[in-house]
């Protein structure tokens, strides 16, 4: 049987001021972390001890956030359930030695970070944001979100074979300018300084990448496409996000919902706060034993616990159709999309999909299958990595989308409370 719709087109509305808000995996975090603060959720820092009483929780830690609820009654044997999700996006990101330039131009160096589209930089308006640290061992998050940054692709009259086969070299071709004049040392650290509002020399470090500045826009004869950046993977936070909150004010549950995203998916999941790291392990063992459990109640809980591994696939693409796989054609606004690759790039299995199924039956969700065509490579996500590392349950889902890895994405307008209502239906199963 279904249950209301608890998200419409304003969970959408909703996402592209997330979208615009969370220009790195610092600032999406923090904007999470707000939204459950006003829920009544709670920080908890990772050098306290914890209490085991009920009520929401999360830890932050770099651009990695988990969130969890405790309802009442829970034992430290209860199980999980855990809709997990990654915070990063591919772009370009400021070297050490920022300040750079050629032919009287100044410009700011940047490494290319995940598989970026880089075509997709060219040309565009770009802002600069992410984190400092401080040399008081604080950080403090900056963001610059206005015309600064631009990486001029060279003209067709200079490129004659620009159309028939555009060649970028990484280390040439990617560097944005910023002004005209002689590099300096410190040019970079003195305009982030005043943005922050800091003396120069309390900038001891940072992590910066920078941003398309042009805002998410619904798109479309009848508005029912929704264009914007770093729909990979943030469409899924912000979805998580909402079906997490939703979920604690349900009343009672049988299992502890939790948010999982992380850092680092794009290029490996291999750090203190990828997916690949101890983070969520270290997590949930910390709840068990706040609930006064242990190695055997941890053990239990983990074998009834599920995950949704929620991050986006790819929709049909109308001019290139052959690189999908003939039978599965998933569509914008067709609903959520179950992952299947029997190579374990995603982890879904058959009893995966009747869970997927049922939750998504429960919330009077449509939903389609994603498999890649034999002949081309299969992406793959946080779900193998949870369910390796915790020997936890996964399955792995999404939004089809177009453009993935652009500086510009595009998914149905529907698709993102779509989501949100399936993850809800999880996560109070």
């Amino acid at each position: 049987m279904s249950t209301p719709s608890r998200f419409d087109r304003g969970h959408t509305d909703d996402l592209a001021s997330f979208l615009a808000a969370s220009p790195t995996p610092y600032h999406a975090v923090a904007n999470a972390a707000e939204r459950l603060e006003e829920a009544g959720f709670r920080r908890l820092e990772e050098t306290d001890a914890w209490d085991g009483d009920g009520g929401g929780r999360y830890v932050l830690r770099g651009g990695a956030i988990i969130a969890w609820y405790v309802p009442e009654g829970a034992t430290p044997a209860t199980p999980f359930r855990i809709v997990g999700a990654h915070t990063d996006s591919p772009n370009l990101r400021v070297k050490p030695v920022p300040d750079t330039g050629a032919a009287g131009w100044r410009q700011i160096a940047v490494e290319i970070y995940g598989g970026t589209l880089l075509n997709t930089w060219l040309d565009r308006d770009l802002g600069l944001a992410g984190r400092l640290a401080l040399r008081d061992g604080s950080t403090r998050l900056v963001n610059a979100d206005r015309p600064l940054l631009r990486v001029p692709q060279l003209a067709v009259h200079l490129d004659r074979e620009a159309n028939s086969g555009l060649k970028l070299d990484r280390q040439r071709h990617m560097t944005p300018v910023w002004g005209l004049g002689e590099p300096r040392e410190g040019d970079l650290v003195d305009f982030l300084a005043a943005e922050a509002g800091l003396d120069a020399a309390d900038i001891a470090g940072w992590d910066l990448m920078v941003h398309s500045v042009e805002p998410p826009a619904y798109l479309g004869r009848d508005r029912e496409l929704l264009a914007g950046p770093r729909m990979d993977n943030l469409l899924s936070v912000h979805a998580g996000a909402a079906a997490l909150i939703a979920a604690a004010g349900a009343g009672d549950l049988p299992h502890i919902p939790v948010l999982a995203a992380f850092d680092h998916e794009e290029n490996g999941s291999q750090s203190d706060t990828g997916a690949d790291g101890p983070l969520l392990g270290n997590v949930l063992e910390r709840s068990v034993l706040a609930r006064g459990g242990g190695p055997e109640d941890r053990a239990r809980a983990y074998a009834g616990t599920l995950c949704l591994s929620s991050d986006t696939g790819h929709a049909v693409h109308p001019n290139y159709p052959e690189r999908h796989e003939p039978g599965h054609h998933p569509m914008p606004n067709g609903g959520p999309i179950l992952k299947v690759n029997v190579n374990q790039r995603y982890a879904t299995d058959g009893t995966g999909r009747a869970v997927f199924a049922a939750a998504c039956e429960r919330a009077g969700v449509p939903w389609q299958s994603f498999v890649s065509n034999n002949a081309v490579p299969c992406g793959t996500t946080i779900g193998p990595i949870t369910a390796a590392r915790h020997g936890i349950a996964t399955v792995d889902i999404g939004v089809a989308i177009l453009s993935m890895h652009s500086a510009r994405e595009l998914c149905g307008a529907d698709d993102p409370f779509l989501l949100a209502n399936a993850l809800t239906a999880f996560l109070e199963a």
